[in-house]
């Protein structure tokens, strides 16, 4: 998506605002009347920027007198706004709708090595003039800004309520019957995987909301997506929507993968790697310093990035608006209570040492919660789709409850 700085934004805004307002002196899209207008919608494929990675898109409206093309968007956001990264960690984004030559979208974006598809729609006269009319209106500075979510108010949602309402429901009364085979967790998999980093950290944080089966209608929320409903969608007339379809540029950057990677096996492999390295550690300690050394670091790093994952769990759900990330049943494998466990597990680099009884119970009780976890999730009762997160914590949790476990004094029978 977009970012201009603001001053830019603004001229194009208020010179737009002057041309809605002035007399018609000369041919332009803000007096043209819907037999005169052109309706096209540009498709642009992912970016190489973690925030491109989705795809944009845009409204053309075009005077056929003159050829004169403008793009509406709703893609603009604002580094320099006031708060905007507290307001950001909040879930509280402020997006703008804009206006510009198109010629200006498609340098860009050509540049950058992204495709660009271009619809030609079929609307009648009057709804080329209503849409027109929507469109001036909404991106005046007064009326441009509008309150973002990833999934269900984006630059795409925005284009594809638009034209709904010119079609008086019938785009939505199409979509919504059409099932997906994809949710916004798989479809947020599948366009980051390749920065993988940044793709484990957003599936981590994602909770049930993000597993929802969509329909034609809420799967349009991706730009690519939404091209493919205009692609089946049919005028009241029995008409497809789409008159023509021209690829104007082809992609020169790696594209996403056709389906979302399986983390089930890696993240298994990682959990299993981090519980055997735990439990043989522990079994070694009394004879290896490092074998101490290295189940205390282990042990420590494992629990404090289990508390903090779980810490920015209950932050996003209790006190910003990413409904998205509410509610997340990861909270049962990565919670602040692993932080209790630190202080037993520094002590367990000395030779000597011995683990309390309540690191034990609560390590395992991490292997309970796991084991809650995933029994919820085989018989269905617990609706998130998190089984490899399940897979990586239940091995790790259970190497390291061994651990705690071994460093308890023996007990002599009589």
């Amino acid at each position: 998506m977009p970012i201009l700085d603001r001053a830019t934004t603004l001229a194009f805004l208020s010179l737009l605002a002057l041309a809605t307002w002035a007399a018609p002196a000369h041919a332009d899209v803000a007096h043209a009347t819907g037999e005169e207008l052109r309706v096209d919608l540009y498709t642009y494929g992912p970016g190489a920027v973690y925030w491109e990675r989705f795809g944009h898109d845009a409204l053309v409206l075009t005077d056929v007198r003159d050829g004169e093309a403008i793009a509406f968007n709703y893609g603009l956001f604002d580094f320099d706004q006031k708060d905007f990264f507290l307001n950001f960690a909040r879930g509280r984004m402020n997006y703008m709708a804009a206006a510009w030559p198109a010629a200006d979208d498609v340098s860009q974006y050509e540049q950058e090595g992204r495709w660009i598809e271009v619809q030609r729609l079929d609307l009648a006269p009057a709804q080329r003039a209503a849409l027109r009319d929507f469109l001036v209106w909404n991106v005046q500075p007064q009326h441009a800004r509008y309150a973002y979510d990833y999934y269900t108010s984006n630059c795409t949602t925005r284009i594809r309520d638009a034209l709904d309402h010119v079609l008086d429901g019938a785009l939505r009364a199409q979509a919504q019957p059409q099932a997906r085979d994809f949710t916004y967790r798989s479809q947020t998999d599948r366009l980051m995987a390749n920065q993988p980093w940044l793709m484990l950290l957003l599936d981590l944080g994602l909770g049930p909301y993000a597993d929802q089966r969509l329909d034609g209608w809420s799967g349009s929320f991706l730009p690519q997506e939404l091209m493919q409903t205009l692609r089946t969608a049919r005028t009241a007339e029995g008409r497809p929507m789409v008159l023509t379809e021209l690829n104007l540029s082809r992609a020169r950057l790696l594209a996403p993968p056709a389906e979302a990677p399986d983390l089930r096996w890696p993240l298994f492999a990682a959990g299993a790697g981090c519980g055997i390295a735990l439990a043989l550690c522990a079994w070694l300690r009394r004879r290896h310093r490092i074998a101490r050394a290295a189940f205390a670091f282990i042990g420590t790093a494992y629990a404090l990035l289990a508390g903090i994952a779980g810490t920015l769990m209950l932050v996003l759900w209790l006190a910003t608006t990413h409904h998205s990330a509410w509610a997340n049943e990861n909270l049962l494998l990565f919670n602040p209570l692993a932080w209790l466990l630190v202080p037993a597990l520094l002590r367990t680099r000395r030779p000597t040492a011995r683990a309390d009884r309540f690191a034990t119970v609560l390590a395992a009780a991490f292997v309970l919660a796991a084991l809650i976890a995933l029994a919820g999730h085989l018989s269905g009762w617990l609706p998130q789709r998190n089984l490899p997160w399940i897979l990586f914590a239940l091995p790790a949790w259970i190497g390291l409850a061994a651990g705690v476990r071994s460093a308890l004094p023996r007990v002599a029978i009589a």
